[in-house]
Order: structure tokens, then C-alpha cells, then sequence
């Protein structure tokens, strides 16, 4: 695999990643202010009380985290076909070889 791939790769998966996060983020801001009517707590104030910042941590990390991880996915997926080969950042099993 050439070097250019492999660079190819890292600003073809951190532009997507970049783009995923920011997103997703405003995606669960939006989906915690419609259900509970007011803007999401900053976790580190506090004045916050704590059960309140750890379930804002907690969806925030989790609506982050699938999203990514979908991502991931079909970035690698969308690699192969267009490739014709792995992606240079996925894992590749101990068999393949």
C-alpha cells in the first residue's frame, strides 16, 4: 500500500471524524433541549447537580460515540469499494495474513 493511501486515508477519516463529531454534538444538544425544554448543563459548574451532569455526559458521549463508530464503518466500507482493498485503518484479522 503506498504512502499516498495511507495519507489519503488520515485526511479522508479525520475530515469525516471532524465533521461526524461536531454534528452529532449539536445533534443531541437539539434532541436534549426538545425533550427537557432547557439548554444542557455544563458539566463542570458546580452549581449543576451532579446526576444532572452525568446523565448530560453520558448521552453527550453516547450520541458522540455511535455516531462515530457508524461512521468508521462506512467510511472503511465506502474504502473498500472504491479500492478494491482495506482500508490502510482498519484492523485486519490474525487469519488474513
Amino acid at each position: 500500500m503506498a504512502v499516498t493511501e495511507k495519507l489519503m486515508w488520515k485526511v479522508y477519516a479525520g475530515v469525516v471524524g471532524a465533521v461526524t463529531t461536531i454534528v452529532s454534538q449539536k445533534l443531541v444538544t437539539k434532541i436534549w433541549e426538545a425533550s427537557t425544554g432547557e439548554t444542557p448543563p455544563d458539566p463542570n459548574d458546580p452549581d449543576v447537580p451532579l446526576t444532572k451532569a452525568l446523565i448530560w455526559a453520558t448521552a453527550s458521549g453516547l450520541g458522540v460515540g455511535m455516531t462515530q463508530l457508524i461512521m468508521n464503518r462506512m467510511v472503511a466500507n465506502r474504502w473498500d469499494r472504491n479500492f478494491d482493498h482495506k482500508s490502510p485503518g482498519k484492523l485486519r484479522n490474525k487469519l488474513d495474513l
